[in-house]
């Protein structure tokens, strides 16, 4: 994890074998985050729309479905009340509290609120574009080990936990330690976890709770009641395991803090966490600018030559899966199933990054043999794997298409990657030049491949001196890398971006 404190706030990027997968941006003034709690209060009921709309100080009212209002509403609804019109000076012993009968699932919103209360409720989905943010009175306080829900006494364990000897286990555990009226859901991360920090987690998740007791106390709605961990300890929380081996940070506070703590949760991998002191920019050191600006476009390049392209319309996000000018074989449906998984490892890399939630259709390369389909499908759902957003994927249809779901709480990460063309001041757009000499690279990689000699690449001439600069110029290295005669010359007649190859005999080569 690479973390870059500025003054507009804090971008956290996450590297898996130094490739970025996901990148998040946590802005100074951030407000109604997933997992915020709020004081909200009623303004309309539409019952035909079996929702509510409340007021938790957002531009627009947010949005409240009858299905996100928990079995336990009418518990929420007297908590609420008690809480806020508490006069005493301490706050009252949630074990006495008495909960109210559940409600039934397929129940009218009006006949369970009623009037205009005031109501504690969690941000589901943070706003995006003209709507308001979507709210739960399904509350749950997430800790690294556990998850509370407060107002019923279910407990439940994982079931990515296969054991059933250590999911009884567990089971057995939390029954042991849990307060009354505090559901428990027991995470992934507590496989093989004691007692003595299965009990930890719970005791800080039940001061949390305090805190929210507390702030509710004369509170007046619209309030924030409790903000959700920063992006930082959050993402922390959720991923800190065995494989995560380091995080750079270039504030000195937020490095105490991170250190602070991880020493807290997980003690022996206190020693990951290290300050950046470089004089380089921290997203430049790692070769996160570079990959932004390689990832973040509309056109995303693979190794092998093959290209996606990634549209957005108001129903859905559409990828198109384009052929390269590598090929794996002489076999049309085995260079088919090759480019087709390369795209699939990318396109879920790309899900992450750009946090692309909603429908996705992607069209893929056309394959005739079933056995293919089946095997791109798995694929996929192998590279999902690691996405900790809801999704499914469906098998390939008989048109060719996959249709991918996944959960979407966030607005989705756009960054504009296009740089402003030096040589018509403005009046259009190229590609990013950070990548241009990584292309060249690649097409004159792949000519040497296939036995192509005494070489010469004609550029822009901005290009040409930054390639000849120097006694140990790149265009020097390339010589020697590939041990063969490769000219660099210039033509002014190109645009800025603009690059071609030549042969022995002078005759351009196409791609």
């Amino acid at each position: 994890m690479i973390i870059n404190a500025n003054l507009n706030g804090v971008e956290i990027a996450l590297l898996e074998n130094k490739k970025l997968v996901e990148l998040h941006h946590e802005r100074a003034d951030a407000a109604f985050a997933v997992g915020d709690l709020y004081l909200g209060k009623v303004k309309k009921l539409i019952p035909g729309l079996n929702a509510a709309f409340i007021d938790v100080g957002f531009e627009k009212d947010a949005f409240l479905h009858y299905t996100d209002l928990s079995p336990y509403i009418r518990s929420i609804l007297k908590f609420t009340h008690e809480s806020v019109n508490n006069k005493s000076d301490n706050i009252a012993d949630f074990s006495k509290f008495e909960p109210e009968p559940e409600i039934v699932k397929t129940g009218k919103i009006n006949e369970v609120i009623k009037s205009k209360p005031e109501l504690l409720v969690q941000i589901l989905k943070e706003p995006i574009a003209a709507k308001g943010p979507r709210l739960s009175c399904e509350l749950s306080l997430p800790g690294r080990f556990i998850v509370i829900t407060p107002f019923n006494d279910v407990i439940a364990v994982s079931k990515k936990i296969h054991s059933a000897e250590e999911r009884k286990r567990l089971h057995k555990i939390v029954e042991s330690i849990k307060p009354k009226n505090f559901g428990v859901i027991v995470r992934t991360a507590a496989e093989g976890k004691n007692s003595a920090e299965l009990h930890d987690d719970l005791a800080q998740l039940i001061v949390t709770w305090h805190t929210i007791q507390t702030n509710l106390k004369n509170a007046k709605a619209p309030a924030k009641i409790l903000s959700e961990q920063d992006k930082t300890t959050s993402i922390l929380r959720d991923l800190l395991n065995e494989d995560f081996n380091r995080v750079v940070i270039n504030d000195r506070n937020m490095y105490n803090d991170t250190r602070t703590y991880i020493q807290k949760i997980a003690p022996e991998k206190a020693e990951i966490v290290s300050y950046h002191v470089n004089g380089v920019p921290i997203f430049d050191q790692f070769g996160i600018n570079k990959q932004v600006k390689a990832t973040f476009g509309k056109t995303v390049n693979l190794p092998s030559g093959a290209y996606l392209i990634i549209e957005h319309t108001e129903a859905l996000h559409v990828i198109d899966v384009n052929s390269g000018y590598k090929s794996v074989s002489n076999n049309q449906e085995e260079n088919a199933l090759s480019t087709n998984l390369e795209a699939g490892e990318e396109i879920a890399r790309q899900l992450r990054l750009r946090d692309i939630g909603g429908i996705i259709v992607v069209d893929f390369i056309d394959m005739k043999l079933p056995d293919n389909k089946r095997k791109l499908q798995e694929a996929m759902d192998n590279f999902m794997r690691a996405d900790r957003a809801k999704h499914a994927v469906l098998p390939i249809s008989k048109f060719g298409l996959m249709q991918i779901t996944r959960q979407r709480m966030r607005p989705e990460v756009n960054i504009n990657t296009a740089e402003t063309c030096p040589s018509c001041n403005g009046s259009g757009k190229v590609t990013s030049t950070l990548l241009l000499i990584d292309e060249i690279e690649n097409r004159l990689n792949y000519l040497i491949t296939h036995q192509h000699k005494n070489l010469t690449i004609f550029i822009h001439p901005i290009v040409y001196s930054h390639l000849t600069k120097g006694i140990f110029s790149l265009a020097w290295k390339w010589n020697r890398k590939y041990k063969t005669k490769i000219k660099v010359k210039s033509n002014s007649d190109y645009y800025f971006t603009e690059f071609h190859f030549f042969d022995a005999h002078d005759e351009e080569i196409k791609f």
